[in-house]
């Protein structure tokens, strides 16, 4: 069973449909009891990092999240919720992430070429630098939907997939039981549907 960290910031409902679309067992939930009886943990987060990381912390399932992390248990987090796995965000301010994965978290705006929109909305082209067991079912190239105006950075360790946006920007990572994409698998048809079910699998 994976359960679907629930602390009031996510695409929760798209998710569900998505799993359940691969026939893989769910629970949303902010029950550290539940979560911590699960095989499984995903970490959703849509909007800003520190209002996430605060709800996250509140609900005292930060704490939870790194200590099943720490124990080995699979953990996978979903834009937002890949880039609180990390050290630091410096969105709107500096504000301290999970610390589960070496990086930080940095604006788009003053990084890339002045003539690329920020956000990145929409379908980009995944390079895969590392080989991982939840891209199994992916090819070079295939493409997934983004929708984000900040990134992780210093992130050389636990890099994954890459994609270019006036840039090679970091797209997914992964670090022994630790990963994430910064892109929505669950907007991301089936390719998408794919990684969720190599995660499911892994």
């Amino acid at each position: 069973m994976i359960a679907i960290v629930d602390y009031g910031v996510g695409n929760l409902f798209s998710l569900c449909c998505s799993f359940d679309a691969i026939g893989a067992q769910t629970v949303v939930t902010g029950d550290p009891e539940i979560i911590r009886r699960a095989d499984k943990i995903l970490l959703p987060g849509v909007g800003a990092f520190e209002d996430a990381r605060r709800k996250l912390r509140e609900s005292g399932l930060d704490k939870v999240v790194i200590e099943e992390a720490k124990k080995g248990k699979k953990l996978m987090g979903i834009c937002l919720g890949m880039q609180m796995l990390f050290e630091k965000s410096y969105e709107y301010g500096e504000h301290e992430g999970l610390g589960l994965l070496r990086g930080s978290v940095i604006g788009m705006e003053g990084t890339l070429p002045a003539e690329l929109k920020i956000p990145q909305i929409g379908w980009n082209a995944l390079h895969i630098t590392n080989a991982h067991p939840i891209f199994k079912y992916l090819k070079e190239g295939d493409f997934v939907y983004f929708v984000h105006s900040y990134y992780a950075s210093g992130c050389e360790d636990s890099l994954l997939a890459t994609c270019e946006y006036g840039k090679d920007i970091c797209a997914a990572v992964a670090k022994e039981n630790v990963c994430g994409t910064q892109f929505h698998p669950e907007k991301s048809g089936e390719v998408g549907l794919s990684i969720l079910r190599a995660f499911a699998e892994w």
